[in-house]
This record gives structure tokens, sequence and C-alpha cells, in this order.
């Protein structure tokens, strides 16, 4: 479980950094873009009050207390399968992943009106209209983690 909260801070911690150094960029440039490798990286200020990609937004101001609320279930659930089932190193640094960038989420919800993105990248000649962070990059690693190894054990069970 060690692996897995260190894995969750470093996540968490890497995320606001990331968010509050770019997004100073921003201020103090007095823009909304900033172009680092293009087309490949861009920053690209964004604020998401929705689930992902801007889905599911409302101006109600009931939504973003369902979404931390959700946030913090599905990561606790997440903590409870991984101390109860859990065996490889690597399903519990995924499921830290996954909490760590839900979490950074979650406090960007808490102090702002919604999740602050800035990560825009494009190729081959297909133009991404869409911006994220690096909490929804270790969302997406750790999930794919826990879908590639988590299932080793299940594979070495099966009689040969």
């Amino acid at each position: 479980m060690r692996l897995l909260w260190l894995a969750a801070v470093a996540a968490f911690l890497l995320d606001q950094w990331s968010k509050f150094h770019v997004f100073g960029m921003f201020s103090r440039e007095m823009v909304d873009r900033i172009e680092i490798a293009p087309p490949l990286l861009v920053f690209r200020k964004g604020m998401n009050t929705g689930i992902n990609f801007g889905l599911f937004s409302d101006s109600s101001g009931a939504q973003p207390w369902l979404l931390i609320g959700l946030s913090v279930l599905l990561c606790t659930a997440l903590w409870i399968w991984a101390r109860r089932a859990f065996q490889l190193r690597i399903e519990f640094f995924s499921a830290g992943l996954i909490i760590g960038g839900a979490m950074g989420n979650v406090v960007d919800r808490l102090i702002f009106p919604g999740v602050r993105d800035f990560l825009n990248m494009s190729c081959c000649g297909i133009a991404n209209p869409y911006v994220f962070n690096l909490a929804d990059v270790f969302i997406f690693a750790g999930a794919i983690g826990l879908v590639i190894f988590g299932t080793e054990k299940k594979r070495s069970k099966k009689p040969s």
C-alpha cells in the first residue's frame, strides 16, 4: 500500500504544480495559448466544468459537488479494492496514479469553477480541439495499467 500512496501523492503534486506553473505563464504573458512544439504540444487555457471533454457541463451549481462526491467515492472504492485484492506492485502503482489524478481534479473543482486544462496535442494533419491536464494523463495511465497488469494473476491461474 505504500507504493499506492507514494504514486498518489506524486501524481497529485505534479498535477497541481503543472497547473500552477502553466496558468501562471498564461497570466504573466497575458495570453491563452503558448506554442511549445506545435502542433504536437500546445498549451491552451481551458476550464472544464463537465465530466470529460466538457461533457454534461452544467451551470446550475450543483454538478461540481456531485462530481466531487463521485470522485471521492470512486477513489475510496479503488483504495478498498487495492487493499483486498491487489498483489502486484504495478497494481498498487496504477491505483495510486488514478487516485492522485482524481484528487488533483477534485482540488480544482473545490477552488475554481472547474478543472484547469492546458495540454493540447495534435498530429498528422488532425487538429485536436480538446485540452486536458496531467491528472487526466495519470488517470488514463493508471486505468490502462490496471487493465493490462491486473489480469496477470487471472491468466496464471488458468490451467494449461
